[in-house]
């Protein structure tokens, strides 16, 4: 499920109270989302949102799209807020329809630079928001799948 569509400053998230989506903020001048940027549906991560998962795809998608995709890998991280550190991995998955990305199987298969711009651009937008986003590690595809089940099955069992 798309929240922030790729290019967009602005950081839409769902608010399940509301069944729509809210503007939560807005990114520096300069600084947009390098790619959709969303959730996966039936899960909860750790910090009790559901799973994060952002979209590698030819053109950006729209707001509350859902887009089938491939998971890619995870990138491992650790967020720290008011001295509070939690896990807050992020997926990385590209669209089922995509001809840029098809040839992409694994975070093994994309450009190492393009992951370190992906970790950069979260370290820097959660460093805006008094936040700080530590990577640990990429994980491949399997890893990530495992990661999807266990967080839906947390949300099944009501954890």
């Amino acid at each position: 499920m798309v929240e922030t569509p790729k290019g967009c400053r602005n950081k839409y998230a769902f608010d399940p109270e509301l069944k729509s989506y809210r503007l939560k903020s807005v990114l520096p001048k300069g600084a947009v989302f390098p790619f959709d940027f969303g959730f996966i549906p039936g899960t909860t991560a750790d910090d009790g949102d559901p799973m994060d998962v952002l979209l590698l795809m030819d053109e950006p998608a729209f707001t509350g799209c859902v887009v089938q995709a491939r998971l890619l890998g995870v990138i491992e991280a650790e967020q720290t807020e008011d001295g509070k550190i939690e896990r807050n991995d992020r997926l990385i998955a590209v669209a089922a329809k995509s001809h840029a990305h098809s040839s992409l199987k694994s975070l093994g298969t994309v450009d190492q630079a393009l992951i370190k711009e992906i970790e950069h651009f979260f370290v820097s937008y959660n460093e805006a928001r008094g936040k700080k986003f530590k990577p640990l590690g990429c994980k491949g595809p399997h890893v990530a799948r495992r990661s999807v089940e266990d967080h839906t099955k947390r949300k099944e069992k009501g954890r």
